[in-house]
């Protein structure tokens, strides 16, 4: 596989976790520092699953996403009716219970030494199609009823109690629906580096994806995507800034924050209406080529 197949496939997997983190965080306003925590489930269950058991990986897949999905939903029930800073810090320590109890099940998950011997099964088409399907499902939630019902609750919470929106409810959607799209991101990373370690899914990973989201446009999930794009590619394809790549993040959010605090595409979406505007021409200038 070539440079750019490699990058680009990584990029790929990055949208896949980053749409995940949209639902959460664009259209519910929710900060979760653990969701990365989500990825691992996904990633050490499946690759577990196929290499000590020897599962097929589509019964591995699924059942590594319904796990994480499962386990969500135990920590979603309490989290979702507190408020959104303190969901920031419960989802930090349940991301970092889950790095600990990777690090010390050494028997089971490697430890610290990590996963390996993990199958190569992702490719550049398995991440496209994954990441093209989990953006349209996404596109059409938040389209859908409890999509409209989620930015209700992001803009105003007691607003949306008085107009009949069950809050805690529609959170907890969210939640789970965001927590199922990062587990399956795991997936496809576990079956694309064939080797996993409990240092590739700490609150850094998760902090870089809420920053793609706003830096596209918290608003927007084709910002979003195009911000996973720039963010998640310049490093790869500029390798001596790699170490620099937490400064690099920070500057951006500074400027976003102080110039342009909706995002690079604030509240637009790349709908089939908006490509039809893009090429049509104007009236004006019709009735002058006619002149």
């Amino acid at each position: 596989m070539s440079l750019y197949s490699h990058i680009l496939t990584q990029i790929l997997i990055t949208v896949v976790s980053v749409s995940g983190v949209f639902v959460l965080t664009g259209m519910t306003g929710m900060f979760s520092l653990g969701q990365a925590a989500f990825m691992a489930i996904g990633a050490y269950t499946s690759g577990i699953l196929v290499t000590k058991l020897a599962m097929p990986i589509i019964v591995a897949w699924p059942a590594a996403v319904l796990l994480a999905v499962l386990v969500g939903l135990i920590v979603g029930l309490p989290t979702v009716r507190l408020r959104r800073d303190y969901i920031s810090l419960v989802t930090l320590g349940f991301g970092e219970a889950i790095t600990a109890l990777l690090n010390r099940a050494t028997t089971i998950t490697g430890g610290a030494s990590g996963l390996t011997g993990i199958p190569k099964r992702t490719t550049l088409l398995i991440a496209f199609v994954s990441a093209a399907a989990v953006v349209t499902l996404i596109s059409f939630f938040k389209s859908s009823k409890y999509g409209r019902q989620c930015i209700a609750v992001r803009s105003d919470e007691l607003a949306a109690k008085s107009m009949g929106i069950n809050v805690p409810r529609v959170k907890m959607i969210a939640f789970l629906i965001s927590v199922a799209v990062t587990a399956y991101g795991g997936c496809l990373y576990a079956f694309y580096t064939a080797y996993v370690d409990p240092t590739l899914f700490g609150w850094q990973r998760s902090a870089e994806w809420i920053i793609m989201v706003f830096f596209g446009g918290v608003n927007s999930l084709t910002g979003s995507i195009l911000s996973t794009f720039v963010l998640s590619g310049l490093p790869e394809v500029l390798r001596f800034l790699q170490s620099y790549r937490a400064i690099i993040y920070a500057v951006l959010v500074l400027l976003v924050i102080n110039f342009r605090p909706s995002g690079m595409l604030g509240e637009w979406e790349l709908t089939p209406k908006h490509i039809k505007r893009l090429f049509k021409r104007p009236k004006g200038a019709r009735a002058q080529e006619v002149d």
